[in-house]
């Protein structure tokens, strides 16, 4: 397992600058290794012995089936209870994968099966099961008589195995296989045998499950045995779901057995898991307890231009931009030379109708599209305006002050019954204007009152200032608390928003509802509509408050990150007790953030980069997954920790069964689970609180804590006890499926 990553006590302090780049470690999962061989030598040693001397042991884990002979000292296979079948219609044929081999097809993953119950070392699927063992047999080479396995089995099962699990096990070793006998044993015992272990506490941390059972004596004492239902496959669930949960939006694909392997590389026990959690996200270490799990990801490329290509392309930029000014420029002077042959053709014309006759002069103006000599009078003194702007703009001539002629809105005070149809219509357009006349003058006015009435408030803001400068500072810290609130409160009315369970997304769809109608229980008829929605001013509120939600107000269209800023300045510049870092910037700056020491580690993160949207960062979780054996309640699971089910069994359970010495004397620790580093410190420290003083208290673990328990059935089965609790064929065939003989350690069942 992975090293403990702190040994000191850690304190607060802000990360440094110089943080190495981080450590990535690939992610890990299950995959096809190599085609393994057929394997007729062992069986042929088999024969040689003897049928009395020789048999197959498999260590039927839910994790991994180990099968060797039990003359050798390491079992021969390791293959995942795993089976997949499906038939391919193109090519008509049938496929069929077992064990790591189903890894090796992308279309077998998708009928993958496993063998046992999820979460339980009891089979459940027995066509998996069978085809298993088909694939066992067929590895180890043997031979036997019409397809039969002539050589004694011997096999591992889960502690209190089931009836009809067992009872099945045995209809299929002895009808399928026709084997001459077959024996079962529990696994943690066999591995407690291996190590000579005679009487003392199995603890047993398996993939399924953790087991604890007293042993006497070499016989395992089961009414007083416990289960823990937690073991290595739900630590890698829990493990999955918190990254899940940690990451909702990762891009990567997530599995279990990513998991498991993440576990086992990363994962430890600490010694003292409130101490260190409570430091664990501290800036000080965190490189070296956040670990970094670099996923696969497509970088996008970008090329980098050297500096005389951006040089190059910058000035062809500024002379794209020269040549669109000089031609812009030329377009505006060719504009008013135009304006000016046109105001020099209209003077000419205006002075050429003083001395026409009318009908003249009405042709004259009718053939420019001219009503009269008042319109020629203004388009006049538009040209002469625009010109003179023009110039201003362009040429840099003297700015000239336009005049402002007052309107004419003489008609207004004559009767409608004293003008003709020319004249009520120019009444109407006079009116017109002068509603726009008034309209520019009150917003003139209105402009004006409020720039006045910002120069007395800044005045008389000032003024404050000078006399009650404490009170005045008070008042911008208030302000400044309100507006972090306000940009608080509109964040988590966003967040509501988004989610459509929340109230403020059903007080939203409440007013769309109630948009149409005031009554809207009621069914609308054509003809009986009497909604007055928009009567009112205020019922155009509702629009705001669907889109912003309730509360909203004028004030929430102000840029508000621009008012705190201001209010940050004048503290800035007259409050020595404020600094930079009171300010918002620094508060969520992402070095004195947990969050994102949570989630991205000691260094700033990137979002652009597929790199770093690729990574898992685990530091709480190295501790906290592992933590769960001694304190379940952290998954959720309603269970006493494994100190406080040893501690029950060895001071009350077993009281008037032997003395208590002798089991204290051997807690011995198997399997997988019990490899996490600090297990042994952390159970014998749990039960040293609960033991009387001074009982002696001695722990070890197993040798090889995964194999140890199928090299213990490989020397059981080399003894006399073993002939001695082997079911031949037959007895099978006449006592049945569910005979069971007695024996001491290996078999569990008396």
């Amino acid at each position: 397992m992975a090293p403990s990553a702190i040994d000191t006590p850690m304190h607060d302090a802000e990360p440094e600058n110089n943080v190495p780049p981080p450590q990535l470690y690939p992610p890990r999962e299950a995959h096809f290794e190599k085609f393994i061989e057929p394997q007729p030598d062992g069986y042929q040693k088999a024969k040689s012995r003897g049928g009395d001397r020789a048999a197959i042991v498999i260590d039927n884990g839910s994790s991994g089936t180990r099968a060797g002979w039990s003359f050798e000292d390491a079992p021969r296979f390791n293959i995942t209870p795993i089976f997949s079948k499906y038939r391919d219609r193109k090519l008509g044929k049938t496929y069929s994968f077992v064990g790591n081999d189903v890894l090796a097809d992308t279309t077998a993953r998708g009928h993958m099966r496993n063998a046992f119950e999820a979460g339980s070392g009891i089979v459940s699927n027995w066509d998996v099961m069978e085809s298993l063992l088909d694939y066992v047999f067929i590895k180890m080479g043997v031979e036997g008589s019409n397809g039969g396995v002539d050589v004694p089995i011997v096999m591992t099962e889960a502690v209190a195995n089931l009836p009809y699990s067992r009872k099945s096990m045995t209809e299929i070793i002895f009808e399928c296989y026709s084997a001459p006998s077959l024996a079962y044993g529990i696994d943690s015992l066999f591995s407690y045998d291996y190590n000579n272990g005679k009487t003392g506490l199995v603890v047993s941390s398996s993939h399924s499950s953790t087991h604890l059972i007293p042993v006497l004596n070499s016989k395992a004492l089961l009414t007083q045995a416990t289960r823990l239902n937690w073991g290595g496959s739900q630590s890698a669930e829990y493990l999955l779901k918190l990254i899940r949960l940690k990451y909702p939006t990762f891009p990567g694909k997530l599995n279990s057995s990513q998991t498991e392997y993440m576990i086992r590389d990363h994962c430890y026990l600490s010694k003292g898991y409130d101490k260190e959690l409570s430091t664990c996200l501290d800036w000080t270490g965190l490189e070296d307890r956040d670990h970094v799990i670099q996923y696969p990801y497509t970088e996008e490329i970008i090329v980098q231009k050297s500096e005389e290509e951006l040089a190059r392309i910058a000035e062809k930029r500024k002379e794209s931009g020269r040549r669109l000014q000089e031609q812009a420029a030329k377009m505006r002077l060719e504009k008013l030379i135009r304006k000016e042959q046109e105001l020099d053709y209209y003077r000419d014309l205006q002075s050429k109708l003083a001395n026409e006759s009318k009908k003249e002069v009405k042709r004259l103006l009718d053939s420019e599209d001219l009503k009269d000599e008042a319109a020629l009078e203004r388009t006049i003194k538009e040209l002469d305006k625009s010109i003179r702007k023009a110039r201003t703009k362009d040429v840099g001539g003297p700015e000239v002050e336009e005049e402002v002629e007052e309107p004419d809105f003489s008609l207004l005070e004559i009767p409608d019954d004293q003008l003709d149809e020319a004249g009520l219509k120019q009444k109407r357009h006079q009116r017109l204007m002068k509603s726009n006349h008034e309209a520019r003058a009150r917003a003139k006015a209105e402009k004006e009152k409020e720039k006045a009435r910002v120069a007395e408030e800044r005045r008389l803001d000032e003024e404050k200032r000078e006399k009650d400068l404490e009170g005045w500072l008070q008042e911008r810290r208030n302000a400044r608390a309100d507006l972090i609130q306000k940009m608080k409160d509109r964040e988590r009315l966003k967040a509501d928003l988004g989610n459509r369970k929340s109230l403020a997304s059903q007080i939203r769809m409440k007013s769309i509802a109630n948009l149409a109608s005031d009554n809207p229980t009621k069914k609308r008829r054509r003809g009986g509509d009497d909604d007055n929605f928009g009567a009112n001013d205020d019922d155009w509120g509702v629009y705001r408050q669907i889109a912003t939600g309730e509360g909203s107000d004028d004030e929430e269209e102000e840029d508000l990150g621009a008012s705190l800023k201001t209010l940050e300045t004048d503290l800035l510049k007259y409050d020595p007790d404020f600094t930079d870092q009171h300010t918002l910037d620094a508060q969520t700056d992402w070095t004195k953030s947990l969050v994102h020491a949570f989630l991205r580690g000691p260094r700033p993160f990137d979002p652009k980069s597929q790199a770093e949207a690729h990574q898992l960062h685990l530091n709480v979780e190295r501790i906290r997954v592992p933590e769960v054996i001694f304190q379940p309640s952290i998954a959720g699971l309603d269970q006493a920790g494994i100190v406080e089910i040893a501690a029950d069994i060895l001071t009350h359970r077993l009281n008037g069964v032997a003395r208590q010495e002798e089991f204290l004397k051997d807690i011995f620790l198997t399997g997988g689970s019990s490899m996490f580093q600090n297990f042994d410190e952390r159970l014998r420290d749990g039960l040293r609180a609960s033991l009387p003083a001074g009982s002696p208290l001695a722990l070890r673990r197993a040798k090889d804590p995964i194999l140890d328990a199928w090299k213990g059935a490989a020397k059981w089965a080399g003894g006399s006890a073993w002939k001695n609790a082997a079911i031949t064929r037959e007895e099978y065939l006449e006592k049945g499926s569910e005979y069971m003989k007695e024996h001491d350690l290996g078999n569990a069942y008396s």
